[in-house]
């Protein structure tokens, strides 16, 4: 059988892709954002920090956070029938769901 070749990163050309509007500084807010054990999220990766990044399977999927680990969380995701921990760098992760932060101006 042959070999692939290639790291974690091939084939997400198009994955990973920012919009060009949206290409620039990170925002740091972002960066250091904390989330609460059992927040909703969603798998969204920032191609500009490869630090904490997860696998490209995983890329769009919804998960629970469950704890935090250093600067990163684990993240609790479904894949089939089984359920996968995840260690996520926050910058890849999107709160979803009711818990969303609400402007209030």
């Amino acid at each position: 059988m042959a070999k692939r070749i290639g790291g974690n990163r091939r084939k997400t050309r198009q994955i990973y892709k920012k919009h060009y509007k949206k290409k620039g500084k990170i925002s740091l807010t972002n960066y250091f954002k904390e989330y609460q054990i059992g927040d909703k999220v969603i798998l969204k990766a920032e191609p500009a920090i490869q630090k904490g990044i997860y696998f490209p399977r995983y890329h769009g999927k919804p998960g629970i956070v469950k704890e935090k680990k250093g600067k990163c969380y684990n993240v609790i995701i479904k894949a089939g029938d089984k359920e996968k921990n995840i260690l996520v760098h926050p910058i890849h992760l999107k709160i979803i769901g009711k818990n969303e932060p609400k402007n209030n101006i």
